[in-house]
């Protein structure tokens, strides 16, 4: 059954990628062009496929996989035999783009570089995503998401004032990589469509990564002195994280390790407005809080009347009440209430979809929305879903001969 393709009305339709990449930070990359329309194919090695495919469950299909690997097709070459390599080399001249992001010196093994590449297809767009870069001191260094952050700074910036540095949650070491190597390539793709030439691209997490750095860098350091110390969740008593009162009636009146909502108000009318709601509009005048410096000396006071409020209410409550009064401020949102939240399930960003293993799953959208492209989200491609199909699409192989190249353990 041939899988539906991006329609003709999508911002990407036309520009076809082969995906050679793996885990999160190149299928990350990959995604976001299959979301604004681009057909990406797949490769993966023979018999576990992606890693990232087995990431907790020790099998393929995992729930890591398909959140990052959507909106694709799947084929399975065997590159370490003559013959599947020649399939990728043939298959070049089909493609725009190739993306990689395998671990240094494996893609120069397979002997499919940039140069051998541009010689199948020389108006190839073949972009490198690696850890620290494909040259300096470090290129050779293996590297993880975590890795690339602490190797950009975030975790210097992250924890407590007295405590030591921490890791932070998002993996934006990887996702944040991936989604600036996206926007690399469809520059240039753009520019192909001027020149009609392809290009080298290459992208070092670690670099990518201090791109999330520079308000950090801007505000606490001096054109390349160390930042300021961590602050937790601070700085100050109007820039914070509040316990609330439980959600779950079975808490013992304790807040849960969620149960928190995050209040940021960095101007006087913020200020004056959170008083008011909090229903303690005399703070506002009174002298001990009246100026930011004011409340910044009189933290652990001001921290303890808003504390006392925000402790009646739940997360979901306190996010209404200072919501709507102008005060800026999220619940701590965790992740079942991002698939449970009415404002992102109304928005349509909560996706139901069915996966021929897990049966009914539920994935989160894609942020920007463009009135003139929509391409319908679809779930994680099975490993080699597509193998025949695209080898049939791209070099007109018939039956017989897939299933020779079947046998001989090739293609699968």
């Amino acid at each position: 059954m041939t899988t539906q393709q991006p329609t003709q009305t999508s911002a990407l339709a036309g520009l076809r990628i082969l995906d050679m990449t793996q885990y999160e930070a190149g299928t990350s990359c990959t995604q976001a062009l299959a979301w604004l329309g681009a057909d990406v194919v797949k490769v993966e090695p023979p018999v576990y496929g992606d890693p990232g495919r087995r990431v907790r469950l020790g099998q393929g299909n995992s729930p890591y996989f398909l959140n990052w690997n959507s909106n694709k097709r799947s084929i399975v070459l065997d590159l370490a035999q003559p013959e599947g390599r020649q399939l990728l080399l043939d298959m070049a001249p089909h493609y725009d783009v190739f993306v990689e992001n395998y671990g240094p010196g494996v893609v120069e093994k397979l002997d499919i570089g940039y140069d051998v590449m541009r010689e199948a297809n020389p108006g190839i767009i073949y972009a490198q995503l690696k850890g620290f870069g494909t040259s300096g001191p470090y290129a050779d260094y293996k590297c993880f998401d975590m890795v690339a952050q602490a190797a950009a700074g975030a975790f210097s910036v992250t924890g407590v004032e007295d405590g030591p540095p921490m890791r932070p949650g998002p993996t934006t070491g990887d996702a944040g990589t991936g989604v600036q190597l996206a926007l690399a390539i469809t520059a240039a793709y753009v520019q192909k469509q001027r020149t009609g030439e392809g290009q080298h691209i290459e992208i070092s997490m670690q670099e990518a990564m201090t791109y999330f750095m520079r308000t950090q860098i801007a505000n606490g350091a001096e054109w390349g002195e160390a930042a300021t110390p961590r602050r937790g969740n601070g700085p100050t008593a109007t820039v914070n994280l509040y316990p609330c009162a439980p959600e779950d009636p079975a808490a013992d009146g304790k807040p849960g390790p969620n149960d928190y909502a995050f209040i940021m108000c960095v101007t006087s009318r913020m200020w004056d407005s959170l008083a008011t709601a909090i229903g303690r509009p005399e703070l506002a005048v009174d002298p001990r809080f009246e100026t930011g410096e004011a409340r910044l000396a009189h933290f652990e006071e001001l921290y303890e009347i808003v504390s006392e409020w925000t402790l009646k209410h739940t997360k979901h409550e306190v996010m209404t009440i200072l919501g709507e009064a102008g005060v800026p401020v999220s619940k701590n949102f965790d992740t079942r209430d991002l698939f449970h939240d009415e404002h992102l399930n109304e928005r349509g960003f909560v996706h139901t979809l069915d996966h021929p293993e897990h049966g009914e799953i539920r994935l989160l959208g894609f942020a920007p929305r463009m009135s003139g492209s929509h391409v319908p989200l679809r779930h994680g491609p099975l490993m080699g879903e597509h193998s025949d199909e695209v080898l049939e699409q791209d070099l007109g192989l018939d039956a017989d001969r897939l299933a020779a190249l079947r046998e001989q353990g090739v293609v699968s």
